[in-house]
Protein backbone atom coordinates (compact mmCIF):
# COMPACT_ATOMS: atom_id res chain seq x y z
CA UNK A 1 0.00 0.00 0.00
CA UNK A 2 0.74 3.28 -0.90
CA UNK A 3 2.28 5.54 2.08
CA UNK A 4 -0.09 8.77 2.61
CA UNK A 5 2.31 11.72 2.00
CA UNK A 6 1.92 14.68 4.51
CA UNK A 7 2.52 16.97 0.96
CA UNK A 8 1.78 20.56 0.62
CA UNK A 9 -0.11 21.56 -2.49
CA UNK A 10 0.86 25.00 -2.21
CA UNK A 11 5.00 24.30 -2.17
CA UNK A 12 4.09 21.21 -4.54
CA UNK A 13 2.41 23.77 -7.28
CA UNK A 14 5.59 26.63 -6.64
CA UNK A 15 8.35 23.60 -7.13
CA UNK A 16 7.03 22.71 -10.57
CA UNK A 17 6.30 25.80 -11.52
CA UNK A 18 9.91 26.47 -11.02
CA UNK A 19 10.94 23.07 -12.23
CA UNK A 20 9.27 24.44 -15.59
CA UNK A 21 11.00 27.92 -15.24
CA UNK A 22 14.43 26.23 -14.50
CA UNK A 23 13.95 24.20 -17.67
CA UNK A 24 13.20 26.95 -19.59
CA UNK A 25 16.52 28.44 -19.09
CA UNK A 26 18.58 25.96 -21.41
CA UNK A 27 16.57 26.98 -24.70
CA UNK A 28 17.34 30.89 -23.45
CA UNK A 29 20.95 29.54 -22.90
CA UNK A 30 20.54 28.73 -26.51
CA UNK A 31 19.79 31.86 -27.77
CA UNK A 32 22.36 33.66 -25.65
CA UNK A 33 25.05 31.88 -26.52
CA UNK A 34 23.42 31.39 -29.96
CA UNK A 35 23.54 35.01 -30.84
CA UNK A 36 27.00 35.61 -29.78
CA UNK A 37 28.80 33.38 -32.48
CA UNK A 38 29.29 34.13 -35.60
CA UNK A 39 25.88 33.23 -38.25
CA UNK A 40 27.75 30.11 -39.52
CA UNK A 41 28.06 28.71 -36.30
CA UNK A 42 24.77 29.64 -35.16
CA UNK A 43 22.60 26.23 -35.53
CA UNK A 44 25.54 24.09 -33.77
CA UNK A 45 25.79 26.44 -30.58
CA UNK A 46 21.85 26.13 -30.35
CA UNK A 47 22.25 22.39 -30.95
CA UNK A 48 25.18 21.91 -28.54
CA UNK A 49 23.25 23.71 -25.87
CA UNK A 50 20.15 22.21 -26.04
CA UNK A 51 21.66 18.03 -26.58
CA UNK A 52 21.65 18.08 -22.84
CA UNK A 53 17.79 18.29 -22.44
CA UNK A 54 18.43 14.72 -24.13
CA UNK A 55 20.98 13.02 -22.80
CA UNK A 56 21.09 14.30 -19.46
CA UNK A 57 17.86 13.70 -18.24
CA UNK A 58 18.11 10.11 -19.58
CA UNK A 59 21.24 9.53 -17.12
CA UNK A 60 19.37 11.77 -14.07
CA UNK A 61 16.72 9.24 -15.13
CA UNK A 62 18.88 5.74 -15.10
CA UNK A 63 21.19 6.61 -11.96
CA UNK A 64 21.77 10.51 -11.94
CA UNK A 65 18.88 11.11 -8.96
CA UNK A 66 20.08 8.38 -7.63
CA UNK A 67 23.96 9.41 -7.58
CA UNK A 68 23.15 12.40 -6.61
CA UNK A 69 20.38 11.83 -3.73
CA UNK A 70 21.10 8.33 -3.21
CA UNK A 71 22.89 7.29 0.80
CA UNK A 72 26.26 8.73 0.57
CA UNK A 73 29.47 6.34 -0.35
CA UNK A 74 31.52 8.54 0.67
CA UNK A 75 32.51 10.56 -2.69
CA UNK A 76 28.96 9.87 -4.21
CA UNK A 77 25.27 9.07 -3.39
CA UNK A 78 24.30 5.27 -4.67
CA UNK A 79 23.67 5.13 -8.07
CA UNK A 80 21.68 2.12 -7.56
CA UNK A 81 19.27 3.68 -4.18
CA UNK A 82 16.88 4.78 -7.22
CA UNK A 83 17.88 3.49 -9.59
CA UNK A 84 14.89 4.13 -12.72
CA UNK A 85 13.44 6.05 -10.10
CA UNK A 86 12.85 2.83 -8.45
CA UNK A 87 11.84 3.75 -4.99
CA UNK A 88 10.90 7.12 -5.46
CA UNK A 89 6.81 6.98 -5.35
CA UNK A 90 5.15 7.21 -1.97
CA UNK A 91 8.69 9.41 -0.76
CA UNK A 92 8.76 13.03 0.27
CA UNK A 93 10.71 15.16 0.78
CA UNK A 94 10.06 18.25 3.32
CA UNK A 95 6.76 18.92 2.18
CA UNK A 96 6.65 17.99 -1.62
CA UNK A 97 6.71 14.51 -3.35
CA UNK A 98 10.05 13.39 -4.02
CA UNK A 99 9.18 12.82 -7.81
CA UNK A 100 8.84 16.92 -8.00
CA UNK A 101 11.99 16.98 -6.08
CA UNK A 102 13.80 15.16 -8.74
CA UNK A 103 11.86 16.73 -11.66
CA UNK A 104 13.24 20.31 -10.28
CA UNK A 105 16.81 18.85 -9.73
CA UNK A 106 16.96 17.23 -13.38
CA UNK A 107 16.89 20.83 -14.51
CA UNK A 108 19.94 22.07 -12.61
CA UNK A 109 21.44 19.12 -14.26
CA UNK A 110 21.10 19.93 -17.84
CA UNK A 111 21.50 23.82 -17.62
CA UNK A 112 24.73 23.04 -16.14
CA UNK A 113 26.01 20.79 -18.68
CA UNK A 114 24.61 23.10 -21.23
CA UNK A 115 26.88 25.87 -19.36
CA UNK A 116 30.26 24.07 -20.58
CA UNK A 117 29.05 24.55 -24.37
CA UNK A 118 29.69 28.10 -24.34
CA UNK A 119 33.32 27.56 -24.32
CA UNK A 120 33.53 25.21 -27.48
CA UNK A 121 31.89 27.45 -29.77
CA UNK A 122 32.76 26.87 -33.54
CA UNK A 123 35.15 24.18 -33.31
CA UNK A 124 34.09 20.95 -31.98
CA UNK A 125 33.20 17.97 -33.42
CA UNK A 126 29.14 17.41 -32.41
CA UNK A 127 29.66 14.02 -31.61
CA UNK A 128 32.90 14.31 -29.53
CA UNK A 129 30.46 17.24 -27.49
CA UNK A 130 27.57 14.85 -26.75
CA UNK A 131 30.42 12.46 -25.38
CA UNK A 132 32.22 15.13 -23.41
CA UNK A 133 28.43 16.43 -22.27
CA UNK A 134 27.26 13.19 -21.02
CA UNK A 135 30.98 11.90 -19.61
CA UNK A 136 30.99 15.43 -17.72
CA UNK A 137 27.85 15.21 -16.48
CA UNK A 138 27.92 11.61 -14.81
CA UNK A 139 32.36 12.67 -13.54
CA UNK A 140 31.77 15.87 -12.40
CA UNK A 141 27.93 17.10 -12.01
CA UNK A 142 27.05 14.22 -10.34
CA UNK A 143 29.54 13.77 -8.04
CA UNK A 144 29.65 18.07 -7.15
CA UNK A 145 25.78 18.08 -6.65
CA UNK A 146 26.04 15.07 -4.21
CA UNK A 147 28.22 16.96 -2.13
CA UNK A 148 26.33 20.45 -2.15
CA UNK A 149 23.01 19.51 -2.18
CA UNK A 150 22.91 15.65 -1.48
CA UNK A 151 24.70 13.54 1.49
CA UNK A 152 28.18 15.03 0.25
CA UNK A 153 30.63 16.47 2.60
CA UNK A 154 30.15 20.34 1.39
CA UNK A 155 26.80 20.31 2.71
CA UNK A 156 27.28 17.72 5.90
CA UNK A 157 30.37 18.04 6.99
CA UNK A 158 31.55 21.20 5.83
CA UNK A 159 28.11 22.88 6.20
CA UNK A 160 29.43 25.51 3.41
CA UNK A 161 26.67 28.01 2.91
CA UNK A 162 25.52 27.28 -0.87
CA UNK A 163 21.50 27.76 -1.64
CA UNK A 164 21.27 26.78 -5.55
CA UNK A 165 24.61 25.70 -6.83
CA UNK A 166 27.33 28.31 -7.20
CA UNK A 167 29.88 25.59 -6.41
CA UNK A 168 28.02 22.65 -7.72
CA UNK A 169 27.01 23.90 -11.10
CA UNK A 170 28.40 27.46 -12.07
CA UNK A 171 32.26 26.77 -10.44
CA UNK A 172 31.84 23.38 -12.02
CA UNK A 173 31.02 24.44 -14.81
CA UNK A 174 33.40 27.20 -15.50
CA UNK A 175 36.17 25.42 -14.42
CA UNK A 176 35.42 21.82 -17.06
CA UNK A 177 35.13 24.86 -19.68
CA UNK A 178 38.66 26.24 -19.02
CA UNK A 179 39.77 22.45 -19.41
CA UNK A 180 37.80 21.90 -22.53
CA UNK A 181 38.90 24.98 -23.55
CA UNK A 182 42.78 24.31 -23.55
CA UNK A 183 42.72 20.78 -24.75
CA UNK A 184 40.31 21.92 -27.94
CA UNK A 185 42.84 25.30 -28.85
CA UNK A 186 41.77 28.62 -30.30
CA UNK A 187 39.59 29.33 -32.86
CA UNK A 188 41.22 30.06 -36.55
CA UNK A 189 41.96 34.21 -36.14
CA UNK A 190 41.44 34.07 -32.68
CA UNK A 191 42.58 37.48 -31.22
CA UNK A 192 43.48 38.83 -35.20
CA UNK A 193 40.33 39.06 -36.80
CA UNK A 194 36.86 39.84 -35.41
CA UNK A 195 34.48 37.79 -33.93
CA UNK A 196 31.54 39.84 -33.55
CA UNK A 197 27.95 38.25 -32.09
CA UNK A 198 26.13 38.03 -35.25
CA UNK A 199 22.70 39.20 -33.39
CA UNK A 200 22.92 41.15 -30.04
CA UNK A 201 18.94 41.06 -30.04
CA UNK A 202 19.04 37.07 -29.63
CA UNK A 203 21.82 37.70 -26.66
CA UNK A 204 19.73 40.01 -25.20
CA UNK A 205 16.25 37.78 -25.56
CA UNK A 206 18.00 34.96 -24.05
CA UNK A 207 19.38 36.90 -21.31
CA UNK A 208 16.23 38.30 -20.13
CA UNK A 209 14.60 34.70 -20.10
CA UNK A 210 17.60 33.42 -18.26
CA UNK A 211 16.79 36.34 -15.76
CA UNK A 212 13.15 35.45 -15.91
CA UNK A 213 14.01 31.76 -15.38
CA UNK A 214 16.42 31.71 -12.73
CA UNK A 215 13.70 33.24 -10.45
CA UNK A 216 12.38 29.68 -10.25
CA UNK A 217 16.14 28.50 -9.84
CA UNK A 218 16.92 30.60 -6.66
CA UNK A 219 13.46 31.23 -5.22
CA UNK A 220 11.93 27.48 -6.24
CA UNK A 221 15.79 26.36 -3.96
CA UNK A 222 13.40 26.74 -0.98
CA UNK A 223 11.50 23.87 -2.00
CA UNK A 224 8.47 25.65 -0.80
CA UNK A 225 6.20 28.93 -1.19
CA UNK A 226 7.67 30.73 1.80
CA UNK A 227 9.71 33.66 3.52
CA UNK A 228 13.05 32.05 2.04
CA UNK A 229 11.60 31.68 -1.84
CA UNK A 230 10.42 35.53 -1.31
CA UNK A 231 13.72 37.04 -0.22
CA UNK A 232 15.38 34.76 -2.74
CA UNK A 233 13.20 36.33 -5.06
CA UNK A 234 14.31 39.61 -3.86
CA UNK A 235 18.27 38.78 -3.70
CA UNK A 236 17.77 37.56 -7.04
CA UNK A 237 16.28 40.96 -8.78
CA UNK A 238 18.57 43.10 -7.10
CA UNK A 239 21.89 40.56 -7.55
CA UNK A 240 21.26 40.91 -11.21
CA UNK A 241 20.33 44.46 -11.30
CA UNK A 242 23.28 45.94 -9.45
CA UNK A 243 25.72 43.84 -11.71
CA UNK A 244 24.24 44.83 -15.11
CA UNK A 245 24.81 48.03 -13.55
CA UNK A 246 28.76 47.64 -12.68
CA UNK A 247 29.48 45.87 -16.06
CA UNK A 248 28.37 48.94 -18.00
CA UNK A 249 30.20 50.81 -15.36
CA UNK A 250 33.65 49.37 -16.14
CA UNK A 251 32.66 49.61 -19.95
CA UNK A 252 32.01 52.81 -19.60
CA UNK A 253 35.37 54.00 -17.82
CA UNK A 254 37.42 51.49 -19.54
CA UNK A 255 35.94 51.25 -23.62
CA UNK A 256 33.50 54.02 -23.83
CA UNK A 257 30.54 52.73 -24.58
CA UNK A 258 28.21 50.59 -22.54
CA UNK A 259 26.81 47.73 -24.56
CA UNK A 260 24.48 45.44 -24.56
CA UNK A 261 26.13 42.75 -25.04
CA UNK A 262 27.81 43.95 -21.63
CA UNK A 263 24.26 44.35 -20.40
CA UNK A 264 23.54 40.87 -21.20
CA UNK A 265 26.31 39.71 -19.78
CA UNK A 266 26.43 42.07 -16.94
CA UNK A 267 22.82 40.21 -15.52
CA UNK A 268 23.69 36.63 -16.46
CA UNK A 269 27.06 37.53 -13.88
CA UNK A 270 24.87 38.71 -11.34
CA UNK A 271 22.34 35.67 -11.41
CA UNK A 272 25.49 33.75 -10.97
CA UNK A 273 26.96 35.50 -7.96
CA UNK A 274 23.79 35.56 -5.89
CA UNK A 275 22.35 32.02 -6.86
CA UNK A 276 25.01 30.44 -3.98
CA UNK A 277 24.06 33.58 -1.33
CA UNK A 278 20.82 34.30 -2.16
CA UNK A 279 19.33 33.18 1.30
CA UNK A 280 21.94 34.02 2.89
CA UNK A 281 21.99 37.68 2.02
CA UNK A 282 19.94 41.11 3.29
CA UNK A 283 18.86 42.88 0.23
CA UNK A 284 21.58 45.18 0.53
CA UNK A 285 24.40 42.41 0.57
CA UNK A 286 22.31 40.60 -2.67
CA UNK A 287 23.47 44.67 -4.22
CA UNK A 288 26.95 44.52 -2.56
CA UNK A 289 27.39 40.94 -3.78
CA UNK A 290 25.44 41.39 -7.24
CA UNK A 291 27.95 44.95 -8.38
CA UNK A 292 30.94 42.88 -7.04
CA UNK A 293 30.03 40.19 -9.71
CA UNK A 294 29.32 42.73 -12.35
CA UNK A 295 32.62 44.57 -12.26
CA UNK A 296 34.90 41.56 -11.46
CA UNK A 297 33.58 39.51 -14.23
CA UNK A 298 33.77 42.62 -16.84
CA UNK A 299 37.24 42.49 -15.76
CA UNK A 300 37.51 38.94 -16.07
CA UNK A 301 36.54 38.40 -19.64
CA UNK A 302 39.53 39.93 -21.00
CA UNK A 303 41.74 37.64 -19.29
CA UNK A 304 41.59 34.74 -21.77
CA UNK A 305 43.51 37.70 -24.48
CA UNK A 306 46.31 38.09 -21.90
CA UNK A 307 46.77 34.58 -21.02
CA UNK A 308 45.84 32.89 -24.27
CA UNK A 309 42.96 30.70 -24.04
CA UNK A 310 39.82 30.92 -26.47
CA UNK A 311 36.69 30.80 -23.86
CA UNK A 312 34.74 31.80 -26.56
CA UNK A 313 31.63 32.92 -24.88
CA UNK A 314 33.18 33.13 -21.63
CA UNK A 315 32.21 30.84 -19.46
CA UNK A 316 34.74 30.69 -17.68
CA UNK A 317 34.79 34.70 -17.31
CA UNK A 318 31.37 34.74 -15.94
CA UNK A 319 30.48 31.45 -14.28
CA UNK A 320 33.60 30.43 -12.96
CA UNK A 321 34.78 33.73 -11.48
CA UNK A 322 30.77 34.91 -10.45
CA UNK A 323 30.49 31.81 -8.97
CA UNK A 324 33.59 32.02 -6.94
CA UNK A 325 33.16 35.43 -5.81
CA UNK A 326 29.19 34.95 -5.19
CA UNK A 327 30.35 32.11 -2.68
CA UNK A 328 33.34 33.11 -0.83
CA UNK A 329 31.10 36.90 -0.53
CA UNK A 330 29.02 34.68 1.21
CA UNK A 331 31.60 34.93 4.27
CA UNK A 332 31.57 38.58 4.15
CA UNK A 333 28.09 39.64 4.04
CA UNK A 334 25.86 36.98 5.26
CA UNK A 335 23.67 37.98 7.60
CA UNK A 336 22.98 35.75 10.55
CA UNK A 337 18.93 37.03 10.71
CA UNK A 338 18.04 35.09 7.01
CA UNK A 339 20.95 32.31 7.67
CA UNK A 340 18.82 31.45 10.14
CA UNK A 341 16.12 30.66 8.21
CA UNK A 342 17.77 29.28 4.93
CA UNK A 343 20.82 27.54 6.52
CA UNK A 344 20.09 27.11 10.11
CA UNK A 345 22.91 24.46 10.62
CA UNK A 346 25.87 26.72 8.28
CA UNK A 347 24.90 29.40 10.92
CA UNK A 348 25.42 26.92 14.02
CA UNK A 349 28.62 25.32 12.71
CA UNK A 350 30.45 28.51 10.91
CA UNK A 351 28.83 32.06 12.38
CA UNK A 352 27.67 34.39 9.71
CA UNK A 353 29.39 36.98 7.78
CA UNK A 354 33.36 38.92 8.95
CA UNK A 355 31.62 42.04 7.75
CA UNK A 356 28.26 41.66 10.26
CA UNK A 357 30.98 40.42 13.41
CA UNK A 358 30.54 37.32 13.04
CA UNK A 359 34.68 36.14 12.40
CA UNK A 360 36.47 34.48 9.92
CA UNK A 361 35.31 30.87 9.75
CA UNK A 362 32.77 30.89 7.44
CA UNK A 363 35.33 32.92 4.89
CA UNK A 364 37.23 30.32 5.25
CA UNK A 365 35.00 27.52 4.90
CA UNK A 366 33.78 28.86 1.47
CA UNK A 367 37.26 29.71 0.28
CA UNK A 368 38.01 26.19 0.82
CA UNK A 369 34.68 24.60 -0.34
CA UNK A 370 35.07 26.97 -3.83
CA UNK A 371 38.46 26.03 -4.31
CA UNK A 372 38.49 22.47 -3.90
CA UNK A 373 35.21 22.01 -6.67
CA UNK A 374 37.28 24.40 -8.75
CA UNK A 375 40.35 22.27 -9.21
CA UNK A 376 38.40 18.86 -9.25
CA UNK A 377 36.25 20.02 -11.93
CA UNK A 378 39.14 21.03 -13.91
CA UNK A 379 41.15 18.39 -13.64
CA UNK A 380 38.59 15.62 -14.09
CA UNK A 381 37.22 17.89 -17.51
CA UNK A 382 40.80 18.00 -19.14
CA UNK A 383 40.98 14.39 -18.61
CA UNK A 384 37.85 13.68 -20.54
CA UNK A 385 38.61 15.97 -23.20
CA UNK A 386 42.37 14.74 -23.97
CA UNK A 387 40.92 10.91 -23.96
CA UNK A 388 37.99 11.99 -26.45
CA UNK A 389 41.07 13.85 -28.26
CA UNK A 390 43.46 10.94 -28.21
CA UNK A 391 40.52 8.36 -29.15
CA UNK A 392 37.47 9.98 -31.53
CA UNK A 393 38.99 12.88 -32.23
CA UNK A 394 37.57 16.54 -30.86
CA UNK A 395 37.60 19.00 -33.24
CA UNK A 396 36.74 19.69 -36.77
CA UNK A 397 39.43 20.26 -39.49
CA UNK A 398 40.89 23.80 -40.47
CA UNK A 399 38.88 23.32 -43.68
CA UNK A 400 35.51 22.84 -42.37
CA UNK A 401 35.91 25.30 -39.52
CA UNK A 402 36.65 27.96 -42.48
CA UNK A 403 33.47 26.99 -44.21
CA UNK A 404 31.16 26.90 -41.37
CA UNK A 405 30.16 24.32 -38.75
CA UNK A 406 26.77 24.54 -39.33
CA UNK A 407 27.00 23.31 -42.79
CA UNK A 408 29.74 20.98 -41.66
CA UNK A 409 28.05 19.07 -38.63
CA UNK A 410 24.38 19.80 -39.49
CA UNK A 411 23.77 20.36 -43.21
CA UNK A 412 22.18 23.02 -41.98
CA UNK A 413 22.53 27.13 -42.20
CA UNK A 414 20.48 29.20 -40.04
CA UNK A 415 19.48 32.01 -42.39
CA UNK A 416 18.62 30.90 -45.35
CA UNK A 417 19.50 34.12 -47.79
CA UNK A 418 18.90 32.51 -50.94
CA UNK A 419 16.74 33.76 -53.81
CA UNK A 420 13.64 31.31 -53.21
CA UNK A 421 10.92 31.95 -55.33
CA UNK A 422 7.80 29.21 -54.06
CA UNK A 423 7.10 27.90 -50.97
CA UNK A 424 5.91 24.86 -52.88
CA UNK A 425 6.14 23.55 -55.85
CA UNK A 426 2.77 23.49 -56.81
CA UNK A 427 2.54 26.93 -55.82
CA UNK A 428 3.42 28.92 -58.85
CA UNK A 429 1.56 32.74 -58.68
CA UNK A 430 0.29 33.86 -55.68
CA UNK A 431 3.50 34.64 -53.23
CA UNK A 432 6.12 35.69 -55.44
CA UNK A 433 5.47 39.79 -56.56
CA UNK A 434 5.82 40.12 -60.46
CA UNK A 435 8.80 42.15 -61.52
CA UNK A 436 8.05 45.77 -60.92
CA UNK A 437 6.16 47.25 -64.00
CA UNK A 438 8.05 50.26 -65.67
CA UNK A 439 6.68 53.28 -63.90
CA UNK A 440 4.20 54.99 -66.33
CA UNK A 441 5.13 58.07 -68.03
CA UNK A 442 4.18 60.58 -65.83
CA UNK A 443 1.27 62.63 -67.88
CA UNK A 444 2.24 66.37 -68.90
CA UNK A 445 0.56 68.35 -66.29
CA UNK A 446 -2.85 69.70 -67.44
CA UNK A 447 -2.99 73.18 -68.72
CA UNK A 448 -3.72 75.78 -66.14
CA UNK A 449 -7.67 76.70 -66.99
CA UNK A 450 -7.72 79.50 -64.37
CA UNK A 451 -7.50 82.36 -66.71
CA UNK A 452 -10.49 80.12 -68.37
CA UNK A 453 -12.29 79.48 -64.78
CA UNK A 454 -11.93 83.55 -63.67
CA UNK A 455 -13.05 84.33 -67.28
CA UNK A 456 -16.37 82.71 -67.13
CA UNK A 457 -16.54 83.74 -63.38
Amino acid sequence: MTPLLEINAGDTAWVLASASLVLLMTPALAFFYGGMVRAKGVLNMVMMTVIPMATVAVLWILFGFSAVFGDSKGFIGNPFQYMGMHGVIGQEVGTIPMFVFAAFQSAFAIIAVALVAGTAADRMKFSSWVVFSAAWGILCYFPAANWVFGTGWILNKMHAVDFAGGTAIHINAGAGALALALVLGKRIGFGSKPMRPHNTTYVMLGAGLLWFGWFGFNAGSALGANEVAGYAWINTLVGAATALLGWIIVERIRDGHPTSLGAASGIVAGLVGITPACAAVSPLGACIVGFACGVCCALAVGLKYRFGYDDSLDVVGVHMVGGFVGTVLIGLVADKNYLALGHSAALEANGYGLLYGGGAKLLGVQLVCALAVMAYSFIVSFLIAWVIKKTMGIRISTKDELTGIDLIEHAEAGYDLSNVRYTSYRIRDSLVLPASPQSPAVPAAPADDSDKTGAKA
